[in-house]
């Protein structure tokens, strides 16, 4: 039996895969290559597919992994009804949903005080001398 999955390639943090054809029981890097029916940068979500070798394949009976699945219908593969396509939502089982800090209740923010924050209600600064400064002191 045939498998279309992902084969990595690429340097060490950044892979690139290609959609390899290849005996389903062997492993994706050690197994016999039948076809590269094309590529996927998931940095950029790239994918280059040939359409028309992937639906060769697809009709002959290949099975495609969950990701193939998503790419190939992205590029407008024909899936035949027998391909279990993955589940579209993204909700997960959670084990203990109320250790989540969202779900903690909300601790109410320390009043400032309002010596902090800019006094609003000086006099305004102006180019007028009082009176009493005007005048020299008098010494006695």
């Amino acid at each position: 039996m045939l498998a279309i999955r992902l084969q990595r390639l690429g340097r060490k943090g950044y892979p690139v895969y290609r959609l390899a054809v290849q005996e389903a029981q062997r492993h994706p890097s050690s197994g016999r290559v039948v076809a590269y029916v094309g590529t996927y940068n998931p940095h950029t979500k790239e994918a280059n597919v040939n359409v028309e070798i992937a639906q060769k394949y697809l009709d002959n009976g290949a099975q495609p992994t969950p990701r193939v699945v998503k790419l190939l219908k992205a590029a407008g593969v024909k899936l035949p009804k027998w391909v279990v396509e993955p589940a579209s939502d993204k909700t997960k089982n959670l084990r203990n949903p109320e250790k989540l800090r969202k779900n903690q209740p909300k601790e109410e923010a320390p009043a400032e005080e309002p010596a902090e924050e800019a006094p609003a209600e000086e006099a305004p600064v102006t180019d007028e001398v009082p009176a009493e400064a005007e005048k020299p002191a008098e010494e006695a």
